[in-house]
């Protein structure tokens, strides 16, 4: 500690008091030889695929529920969708964080790819794994309730009612950058070794903004923030408006 404090005072910089990861090379093909880069490719097509699910569950449940009872306010509302989307987001993110780092998003990959945080060869892998988890969540959806899948459109993310594609771009484009924000701020290692005082959990965070967006614009476009969320149920529900607004969503 003291050869530290010389050398701060000798150089006249200030000692850091955390270490930045090097930066991850550009491409890396040593990683296709490596098991845990499989597993980590496994880890995100699982919990894309589980997030999917859920979540698409969550939006048919609730728009049966309103659909068919007398009570306008009846079902989780979307309060609970966002809670459903912030939640598990949390629960798969503090999972898979020590496998693949919890990406569970192609925006966050390619944020994280611009970082110089993973290579390009890690980057395409993940976006190709989560992609294919969220087609394949949204399938076992259709493939358990097909006939509410049907008839609710699949929980597919489309412009509401009087909003432009300007609009609808606006917002996406404001809440993915919230939510990748937030995951740079929860992950930076300054902030674990100058907070260490405030004990936080990285998933907590990264949940709540997906949580506070889709209060903000489940409204205006149903929410996507994730390129896999608004892709895998457009592929399987397969409808023009639904390939139509997948610019704004």
């Amino acid at each position: 500690m003291a050869k530290d404090l010389e050398t701060e005072i000798q150089s006249g910089l200030p000692h850091k008091d955390y270490h930045d990861p090097p930066p991850a090379p550009f491409y890396d093909p040593a990683e296709l030889r490596k098991w845990s880069f499989f597993r980590a490719l496994i880890a995100e097509f699982v919990a894309t695929l589980l997030f999917l699910y859920v979540t698409i569950l969550t939006v048919i449940g609730y728009n049966h529920q309103t659909a068919t009872a007398a009570e306008p306010c009846s079902g989780v509302g979307v309060l609970g969708i966002a809670w459903a989307f912030g939640g598990m987001i949390f629960v798969l993110v503090y999972c898979t964080a020590g496998i693949s780092g919890g990406h569970i998003n192609p925006a966050v990959t390619f944020g994280l790819f611009l970082a110089r945080k993973v290579s390009l060869t890690r980057a395409v892998g993940y976006m190709v794994a989560q992609v294919l988890g969220a087609i394949s969540g949204v399938g076992l959806v259709k493939a358990l309730q097909k006939s509410y899948y049907n008839r609710y459109k699949g929980g597919v993310n489309m412009l509401a009612d009087g909003y432009s594609k300007g609009t609808g771009l606006g917002a996406e484009i404001i809440g993915t950058f919230i939510l990748v924000y937030t995951v740079f701020s929860a992950t930076d290692p300054k902030r674990v070794a100058r907070d260490s005082h405030v004990p936080v959990l990285a998933p907590l965070p990264i949940g709540f903004a997906v949580f506070m967006v889709h209060l903000a614009t489940i409204p205006i476009t149903g929410t996507g923030i994730n390129p896999a969320r608004s892709l895998g149920p457009a592929v399987i529900f397969n409808n023009e408006k639904a390939w139509d607004d997948q610019v704004s969503t």
